[in-house]
């Protein structure tokens, strides 16, 4: 009989030889679903990704939220490129939750290395985590890395199908396979034979799919490169397109609530006897706090007015948590009071700044400020939900269908596989559809519908109310001169709630993790070549619920950032474009960049003034997020009563292979009207506890009449594909206020950025 120690031994050494196995293995497989796809009437399916029909439709796939950023367009094209499909015969289809699907590159991206490290241990890091987030990781829509993520898989489903098509095709004509080619949604033979795509896709079906795809080379794309028109645009016209608020399934009940005004609070007691009496009133009832969020009071109606009107005649007392006791004043002195006390956590360090600093002939020093931010996504808040016989069907637009499945099925007491997720357009998100607070609400919402599906509706208040805002922040920055003017050191700490550590623990109930890269992403991951410096975070736990925002931390860190780099060129009489580029000799992508944007803004010339007659100036920023760089201008002009005034803004981006130019201009001027308003107009504040903007009055949008001129260029390349949807708006806080401080001399440190 062997002893328990010699079955541990034995044990211990065959796991750590599968671990050891297992690690030399390539990731697992992302073209075959563990599930035949569903098909509808004469579709056959070929992988995971693409189904064909007898009619010659392609149907392509999409395991990607469509919010506005052309996605389901350019993951298409990556298909429809390798496929040689007919690209008027291609449609597209929401995928099955399945691990194909999960989203690999997210995660990589937000692992704390700077884009520069080619460490062993980067490396390493990179290969382990690739492997084990395609076996345990989720479905997500987010960090602007769809193309990047999926541009190999999805060519190589394009390419696998494309062969087994022409393999059929061989078969059937008794032809060399290597004799035929895919052209235009058919396979073509010189000696005359041709089939459609339709045609062949059952024979195709039954071949074997191919081990080893050869993907085209760049020279020989037809769609990659193009600018190719969205697919769901005519749907969008003709009204045609559904998003959530559009679902309306037979016997559909609503829903309306009403949240306890302070964060994370809950119900007391509440009386319902006047809703009660208000005509279509069905069922009222409180609801404790899900997802990170906060609890309220439900009711449902028989028309989505009458539960509106309903809801607000209900008197509520209400149990006011820990968030009661902040304010936006105490929110500041707060972070301040974290940077008097500690370093913070390093997330980048080179040589010893400290000695830098103390033999400096000269330094300058600065903090900067960044308010909470709500998203203030056009759709408001709502899902359907319809309950009945131990299951449940949901019907939302989210970034995280696979974790909505999780959440619902937990607050349902349910199993998992009884929860279907249909994923709709979504109206704008920007990070607020990562969160799973409404969708389990809404979920216990619907279980009062006696079977009916019920749609929950969140008014604009309390959307803008109870939302995972943008952590407030503040940062102090320093630097050093020798007497020569030369940098010789680089010191900037900041501190701020962390978003990953929140979210971790409301999406999974993990413990809170110690750091967090997007706290510190835009300061320490930046290509300047500072001969010493030590970037750090200090994370600050505050009960104001926090969550991802379209560019996480970039938004507000370039803020600090490139302001402060403007600051040092100011201080040492340098061209702000000047001293940016001999901080990066050995950053040719940047510098080529930052090279381009000087010319087509026309740096080097006077401005004219404004057609009122004021005074114009420029401001220049320089940002690398989510592996893009982007370079903006900002022209600038001062109004009456000191209103800032942006007349032109120039954007270069360096993306890497540009997949669809018009996708890639259009999330520039989108990232620059988005970064705009925040950068001019926005700020959440809290009194305790409660937020005070409730609407897009108190949160407004750059309008028409004062939206600039904007003109993007994008650079050539054959890198991989990178970030589209958020690197438009880091760089344009920072062009502002230098432009600003051109204009005037006034150095704004704070946003929104006001003129006294």
């Amino acid at each position: 009989m062997l002893k328990r120690r010699t079955f541990l031994l034995g044990g211990a050494g065959a796991f750590g030889a599968l671990l050891v196995g297992w690690s030399v293995l390539p990731p697992g497989q992302r073209l075959t679903t563990s599930a035949p796809l569903p098909a509808q009437g004469a579709q056959i399916a070929l992988n995971g990704w693409v189904k064909i029909a007898a009619d010659n439709s392609v149907t392509i796939m999409m395991c990607k939220a469509e919010m506005g950023q052309g996605i389901h367009t350019g993951l298409a094209m990556l298909l429809a490129e390798e496929l040689d499909a007919d690209w008027s015969q291609v449609r597209v289809e929401d995928a099955p939750i399945d691990n194909i699907y999960n989203s690999v590159q997210s995660i990589i991206d937000d692992l704390p290395f700077r884009p520069d490290d080619d460490s062993i241990v980067k490396r390493s890091t990179v290969w382990y985590t690739r492997k084990l987030i395609r076996e345990v990781g989720t479905m997500m829509t987010g960090g602007s890395s769809s193309i990047n993520d999926l541009w190999t898989p999805m060519r190589e489903a394009g390419a696998s199908a494309r062969a087994m098509l022409i393999g059929a095709a061989a078969e059937q004509w008794h032809v060399r396979a290597d004799e035929c080619r895919a052209e235009s949604g058919h396979i073509v033979h010189p000696s005359g034979h041709q089939a459609s795509f339709g045609e062949l896709s059952s024979m195709a079906a039954q071949q074997a799919l191919p081990r080893n795809v050869r993907l085209k080379s760049p020279a020989d794309f037809k769609l990659i490169g193009k600018p190719v028109r969205r697919l769901e645009t005519a749907s969008k016209i003709n009204g045609t397109a559904r998003f959530d608020i559009d679902v309306l399934p037979d016997g559909l009940l609503y829903a309306s609530v009403v949240m306890c005004p302070t964060l994370g609070g809950a119900v007391a007691h509440f009386d319902a006897i006047p809703a009660a009496a208000m005509p279509g009133f069905i069922k009222a009832f409180a609801f404790p706090p899900y997802g990170g969020g906060t609890g309220g009071v439900a009711v449902i109606a028989d028309n989505p007015f009458r539960a509106m009107n309903a809801v607000t005649a209900i008197n509520v007392d209400w149990a006011n948590g820990a968030a009661s006791t902040v304010s936006s004043a105490n929110v500041d002195v707060r972070l301040a009071q974290a940077l008097d006390d500690s370093d913070g956590h390093a997330y980048f360090h080179r040589g010893n700044v400290d000695a830098a600093m103390r033999g400096a002939a000269r330094t300058v020093a600065a903090e900067y400020h960044a308010p909470y931010l709500a998203h203030g996504a056009v759709e408001p808040v709502n899902c359907t939900v319809q309950v009945a016989d131990g299951a449940a069907t949901i019907w939302v637009s989210t970034q995280v269908p696979a974790l909505a499945r999780q959440h619902v099925a937990k607050a349902l007491d349910i199993d998992a596989d009884k929860v279907d997720v249909q994923t709709q357009l979504l109206g704008g998100a920007f990070g607020r559809r990562l969160e799973l607070d409404f969708i389990a609400q809404a979920a216990v919402i619907a279980r009062e519908g006696g079977g009916r599906p019920v749609q929950t509706i969140w008014s604009r208040a309390q959307d803008f109310t109870h939302d995972f805002y943008r952590p407030a922040c503040v940062s102090r920055l320093a630097a050093g001169f020798d007497a020569a003017g030369k940098l010789v050191a680089w010191r900037s700490t900041s501190a701020s709630q962390a978003i990953v550590p929140e979210a971790l623990a409301r999406y999974y109930g993990l413990p809170r993790i110690p750091i967090d890269k997007t706290t510190c992403e835009g300061a320490f991951d930046q290509p300047y070549e500072w001969p010493t410096a030590r970037v750090a975070h200090k994370i600050v736990e505050l009960p104001v619920p926090v969550g991802f925002w379209r560019s996480v931390g970039h938004s507000h860190q370039a803020f600090f950032t490139e302001s402060f780099t403007d600051e040092l060129a100011v201080a040492t009489g340098q061209d702000p474009i000047a001293f940016r580029a001999a901080l990066l000799a050995q950053h040719p992508r940047h510098l080529a960049v930052l090279k381009r944007i000087a010319v087509l803004s026309d740096w080097e010339h006077p401005l004219t003034h404004a057609a009122d007659g004021a005074p114009r100036a420029r401001g220049v920023a320089l940002h690398e997020a989510f592996g893009s760089v982007v370079a903006q201008v900002a022209e600038v002009s001062i109004g009456p009563d000191n209103a800032i005034r942006v007349h032109r803004v120039v954007c270069v981006i360096d993306c890497g292979l540009p997949v669809n130019p018009n996708l890639i201009r259009q999330q520039m001027e989108s990232g620059i009207v988005f970064g705009l308003s925040t950068a001019l107009q926005d700020e959440i504040t809290i009194v305790g506890g409660q937020v005070q903007q409730k609407n897009f009055v108190d949160f407004p949008v750059v309008r028409m009449n004062d939206c600039p001129v904007i003109e993007t260029d994008i650079m050539p390349s054959q890198m991989h594909p990178q970030g589209v949807g958020e690197p438009g708006v880091p760089p344009v806080a920072p062009a502002v206020a230098n432009a600003v401080f051109a204009l005037t001399g006034k150095r704004l440190r704070k946003l929104p950025l006001k003129l006294d």
